[in-house]
């Protein structure tokens, strides 16, 4: 069997899930909304990235998009894949009287039936086949959670190109199934991320086998009562790895859900003195077995049954490595919080470390686990320095670290040491955190104006110029250069460009040079595959990132963007991981315990393994010349050695100082919610997540400084305002703020947005005139009045806020309310803003929105 691993390739995953649909109405409607479908894709956006082939910017997920948007989107992953494309579509699926084409429905589809019935808003499985197979990638899975899946296994048997693709359909041909109750993902697609969600390989042939027994032993039945049997289709010489996660040190005890063929049978008489042998022989047998590794599967199954049997214990094959060594329980798990720019090789490193010598006891059984996850920076120091007691437990629904953030974390990673002293130079007296760190980084990169290749300085890397001057300079080459820079609340190495921008500089004109319109990206990585699409404006447009980018890469839309090159701002501090432990009062049950496994990770991180690990992501010595950890693939655009790489400042005070400017850079904001305060809202009115709720969180990030004002939106009498007053606009306490909108309540009448948004973008018009104080309009509605905000007065709208501009943040309560195409996203588009709905945390979302143009608390 030939066996495809597509580690190290370009490798591209698109998640396609058709939850809500335009028509549902007979006769021309499709069955009805997929609430279960979103669960799906949620599920398998999560594990993914975990198998190890697939970076988490090389999976998209493409969630209830028209019929142009599914093929804009098809024919993008096929060109940018080079190694494995995976293709996932849930959603309905059709087919003619004859059953010889399979339709897969998007959101705009609808049914013509007749003597032969057509999909309009639909794509055919062969079309969809050929316009991947179009691609240069070198393997395709497509995998269907859809009604009569089964049916395209015909189409496969009679496709040119099959060689390469290799199909899973959920069901049999010509069955229908059922998609649950919404409350949690589809039956076939809870199975398929079981499998997916695996230590060890995941490949194809044996996942499809897998996905069948599952299915039979659960009982599922398709709509006519048959037996569902999910089916694949493949060459019989091709195989793919799906999946590749670290294989733990201690033995697995047996699975119920896996049965024998996952390695669960019981094994035979001298098992035990084969694991004796094999520790004895040491280095050499790991050699040996690590070569085995690069052979086929089938070989090492047949070398090991010869090698087993030359020991005297029989050919009991592979599958009867199992249960008879010493029992593994299960080991004490590390929470480690990183800064979001370095979760990535954090994580890489975790995984590394759990597999190593150095986590494995002489009887083979791991010593700790690490679960790695990230937070905004800013939200992180202020947890750990005002609300530590709330982490530990939360008193109320607006401040909940454990919601926002995550656990508690035994170990914190910033991108500088100084966020440490951030946090314990201004900690509350009764704080229940406790942070040592260490003052000696884990490893060095540089910020860097990553410019278009074409517009790099010739023959120099910019030393010697501080940030300021480097854009300028650079504006001189190309007067039409645009500037990016991540969110700083977000991560340290944007706060830490923001220090360098605003060096000699006033915060206002520094914010001019890296001004662009929405909101910032939150890390470097995502501002690197956000860039615009559009050839002519990627080849004018830089980037503030971290260097160490340019060496690792973002996974995300290779095929499309130019190449970089760094140049190196003399003025501006570069990030440097630092190693924090944090300890919690009252948690000292298994305090030793954990104190040594942190302590291990810790000496394993700041030694070779670790030192590996960041230079194979492209970083530098913390210490001495700075030069790369591996010199001797310094990465597309790298100056392996920049004269002169820049301390620059880091301490806490200048840290929170340009925090605090940047908040302000623009001096007061000005921001006019407008809550739907319709009959509809009745159920979504009070409670945190509620339309009151959200609004009241949200000015946490308004200060005194700022104005702001709260309209009610309802009524459609047209000699009335399509708004009512609930707070003046003006300048506020929080307290009087948010007794007022307490007093709101929900009216007993429909709302007008478009009107009712025309006249909020005429205000901030007209409170705006005179100044470049930054303005925002948040609309909260549960989109049950869109209905007014279609054709000729969505245009209205649209052109408004275009000429306006004023950004507007839509925040819908119902899920998909930001679905491309939606009356919500062309607005925020047109205008700048954000969208958020209910597939998002809406709390975090906007109050982030608000405080980005407030001065925020007092």
């Amino acid at each position: 069997m030939s066996d495809y691993d597509p580690r190290g390739k370009v490798n591209r995953a698109l998640l396609v899930g058709v939850s809500e649909y335009d028509i549902t109405v007979p006769p021309f409607g499709v069955p009805g909304d997929l609430p279960a479908v979103k669960h799906n894709l949620n599920r398998l956006r999560d594990v993914l990235p975990r198998g190890r082939i697939f970076g988490d910017h090389e999976v998209r997920v493409l969630r209830s998009p028209t019929l142009d948007d599914f093929d804009r989107a098809l024919s993008t992953a096929a060109q940018e894949a080079e190694g494995l494309l995976l293709v996932y579509f849930a959603g309905h699926g059709a087919i003619p009287a004859a059953g010889d084409e399979l339709f897969l429905q998007m959101r705009n589809a609808s049914v013509v039936a007749g003597g032969q019935a057509v999909f309009p808003g639909a794509e055919m499985v062969t079309t969809m086949l050929t316009m991947l197979a179009a691609g240069r990638t070198e393997r395709i899975v497509v995998i269907l959670d859809c009604c009569f899946a089964g049916n395209a296994g015909w189409i496969w048997e009679n496709f040119r190109d099959k060689r390469r693709v290799l199909l899973q359909m959920g069901v049999q041909a010509n069955h229908r199934i059922d998609a649950g109750d919404g409350t949690r993902p589809t039956p076939f697609t809870e199975r398929l991320v079981r499998l997916l969600d695996r230590d060890g390989e995941v490949w194809f042939v044996e996942l499809s086998r897998r996905l069948r027994e599952l299915m039979r032993q659960g009982g599922h039945k398709t709509v006519r009562g048959d037996p569902w049997e999910p089916r694949g289709r493949w060459e019989p010489e091709e195989d793919v790895l799906l999946s590749a996660r670290p294989v733990p040190r201690e033995v697995p005890g047996p699975s119920k859900e896996l049965g024998p063929e996952a390695g669960t049978s019981v094994f035979r008489p001298g098992w035990e003195a084969l694991l004796a042998l094999l520790r004895t022989c040491g280095g050499v047998v790991a050699g040996w077995v690590g070569r085995l590794r690069v052979l086929s599967r089938t070989a090492t199954r047949i070398t090991l049954v010869l090698a087993l049997a030359a020991l005297g214990l029989g050919s009991y094959g592979i599958y009867t490595l199992a249960a008879s060594t010493p029992s593994c329980g299960p080991p004490l798990e590390l929470r480690l919080l990183a800064d979001p720019d370095l979760e990535s090789t954090v994580r890489t490193a975790a995984d590394a470390y759990l597999t190593s010598d150095a986590n494995t006891t002489g009887d083979g059984c791991r010593r700790s686990g690490i679960t790695v996850y990230s937070a905004s920076s800013a939200d992180v120091v202020t947890a750990l320095r005002r609300q530590s007691d709330a982490w530990q437990e939360p008193s109320d629904e607006d401040t909940d670290p454990q919601r926002d953030i995550g656990p508690q974390p035994d170990i914190w990673i910033p991108a500088s040491v100084a966020d440490a002293a951030r946090v314990t130079s201004h900690q509350d007296v009764d704080s229940v955190v406790a942070l040592i760190p260490d003052a000696k980084p884990l490893a060095y990169s540089p910020l860097v104006l990553a410019v278009p290749k074409g517009l790099a300085a010739g023959g120099s890397s910019g030393s010697g110029l501080r940030l300021n001057e480097l854009i300028t300079v650079l504006r001189g080459r190309e007067p039409d250069v645009e500037v990016s820079r991540p969110d700083p609340e977000f991560t340290d190495a944007a706060l830490l460009a923001t220090m360098g921008l605003y060096h000699g500089s006033e915060p206002g004109t520094a914010e001019s040079l890296v001004r662009s319109p929405g909101p910032p990206s939150p890390t470097a990585a995502d501002l690197l595959c956000t860039l615009p699409d559009d050839s002519a404006t990627d080849r004018r447009t830089a980037a503030l990132v971290p260097e160490f980018l340019l060496k690792s890469g973002v996974g995300c839309d290779r095929a499309t963007r130019v190449d970089r090159v760094a140049e190196y701002p003399d003025d501006t501090a570069g990030i440097e991981p630092a190693f924090v432990r944090v300890g919690w009062q009252g948690a000292d049950r298994d305090q030793e315990a954990r104190d040594t496994a942190a302590e291990d990770f810790h000496r394993w991180l700041a030694g070779s393994g670790g030192r590996a690990v960041f230079a194979a992501d492209g970083f530098r010595s913390a210490g001495g010349d700075r030069g790369l950890l591996a010199p001797g693939s310094p990465g597309t655009g790298v100056d392996r050695t920049p004269a002169d790489l820049p301390a620059g400042d880091r301490d806490q005070q200048t840290m929170e100082n340009a925090l605090k400017r940047y908040r302000g850079a623009d001096g007061p904001g000005r921001v006019l919610f407008l809550i739907d305060d319709s009959g509809s809202m009745g159920a979504l009115w009070d409670g945190p997540s509620g339309g009151r709720g959200l609004v009241k969180q949200s000015l946490g990030g308004l200060g005194r400084g700022d104005k702001y004002g709260v309209w009610g939106v309802s009524g459609l009498n047209p000699h009335d305002a399509p708004y009512k007053v609930l707070l003046a606009f003006g300048p506020h306490a929080r307290t009087a703020a948010e007794s007022a909108i307490d007093k709101a309540t929900v009216q007993d009448a429909e709302a007008d947005p478009h009107a009712a948004l025309l006249a909020a973008l005429d205000y901030l018009a007209e409170h705006g005139v005179d100044d470049s104080r930054p303005r925002l309009i948040v609309y909260v509605t549960d989109d049950e009045d869109n209905t007014r905000l279609t054709g000729a007065n969505l245009d209205a709208v649209l052109k408004k806020a275009g000429s306006v501009k004023v950004p507007v943040a839509m925040v819908s309560l119902v899920s998909g309310g930001c679905d491309k195409g939606k009356p919500d996203e062309r607005i925020s588009d047109v205008s700048g803003g954000r969208c958020l709905d209910a597939d998002t945390d809406l709390g975090v979302g906007l109050h982030d929105e608000v405080a980005r143009t407030g001065m925020g608390e007092d």
